[in-house]
């Protein structure tokens, strides 16, 4: 069950379904950065929408009254084995986006960035992750613009749409 809004209402619902209907939604969405890299992840191949797609670090739903915070951290560990980082909020996003198959994804999202020390160690959960991997921040945005149909919808709106909140500081040295 995942935080969303019915008739204006926040109530909990089951995932598939807010995203079948369109509801808008409460998500979360972490960006781990090292040194001006963005580590990337590659969706499973058996999710239910957007299999194989690149993705920023992690996002999910938070649970029924979880702290967003709390969320990113734990998605981080769960997704990805990564502990020891407190990622920051940096901003919250509301966008809409076709995810294929008949589902729409309508979030309310909290943006958390954290800076990762060179040797974090990453083991991602096969359930979710089949691969990972660094990437320059100015290649990334060059290569979501070029080739759109690698990266899910919600990557695409973050670099194209929400950049300067999202990476600020980086986005304004460059």
């Amino acid at each position: 069950m995942i935080p969303a809004w019915v008739n204006g209402v926040l109530k909990p619902v089951e995932k598939l379904e807010a995203h079948q209907k369109g509801l808008k939604h409460k998500a979360v969405s972490v960006f781990v950065m090292n040194r001006g890299r963005v580590l990337i992840q590659q969706r499973a191949m058996h999710k239910y929408h957007t299999p194989g797609l690149w993705a920023n670090t992690c996002c999910t739903h938070p649970e029924w009254d979880e702290d967003p915070a709390d969320c990113a951290i734990r998605r981080l560990n769960e997704e990805l084995g990564i502990k020891g980082l407190y990622p920051a909020h940096r901003d919250q996003i509301e966008y809409r986006a076709d995810v294929g198959g008949g589902l729409i994804e309508h979030e309310l999202v909290e943006i958390f960035v954290a800076d990762a020390p060179s040797d974090m160690q990453i083991a991602p959960n096969s359930d979710e992750v089949m691969a990972t991997r660094w990437v320059d921040f100015y290649d990334l945005s060059a290569d979501v613009a070029r080739h759109p149909a690698r990266y899910t919808p919600w990557l695409q709106i973050y670099l194209q749409e929400h950049q300067n909140a999202i990476f600020g500081d980086l986005v304004r040295a460059g």
